[in-house]
């Protein structure tokens, strides 16, 4: 990996950049890059213009990569890039940290019901998959946390509270 620590922190949002997170945790991190590791939104044009109008007001950079193109780019990063990393779901928060990246804080912002979910707190709603994925970011050192905005309860999220639910 890079010689410094570029990702001040992941989140896991499955509506990756909107105002929460382009203006408000962006400069509350003090992030002038967002990377958007996300196989969909990596080839739709479309909603990457959208993802980029909602960072101009926060004069922050936005790239977007497939989950798979991130991993071996990132030793690349520039020393004065901090980078906000975002993506959809808990598995590909796990697939980047299987493939090498450092993800010490992983933030879990909105993961909306469907069918099959059941709720971790108000506004995440987790399947089998989504646990398991969270179990193996735990074990691969990151620190969960649920917080919908900078200066919100933070709910760390560990182990224990994921092995409670029952799928």
């Amino acid at each position: 990996m890079a010689n410094h620590d570029p990702i001040l922190l992941t989140r896991i949002d499955n509506r990756l950049v909107h105002g929460q997170v382009g203006v408000t945790w962006t400069s509350t991190l003090g992030a002038n890059l967002i990377v958007v590791a996300d196989d969909q939104t990596a080839e739709n044009s479309l909603t990457q213009k959208l993802m980029e109008s909602i960072t101009r007001s926060s004069n922050t950079s936005i790239h977007f990569y497939r989950v798979d193109e991130f991993a071996p780019i990132l030793p690349n990063a520039a020393d004065d890039q901090k980078i906000f990393l975002v993506v959809r779901t808990p598995m590909e928060a796990a697939a980047l940290q299987k493939a090498g990246v450092i993800l010490n804080a992983v933030n879990i912002g909105n993961m909306h019901y469907s069918k099959g979910k059941k709720p971790l707190n108000k506004k995440v709603y987790l399947d089998a998959s989504d646990r398991q994925a969270l179990l193996d970011l735990l074990h691969g050192g990151s620190k969960l946390f649920i917080q919908d905005v900078p200066g919100a309860v933070r709910e760390d999220i560990n182990e224990e509270i994921l092995n409670r639910m029952e799928f």
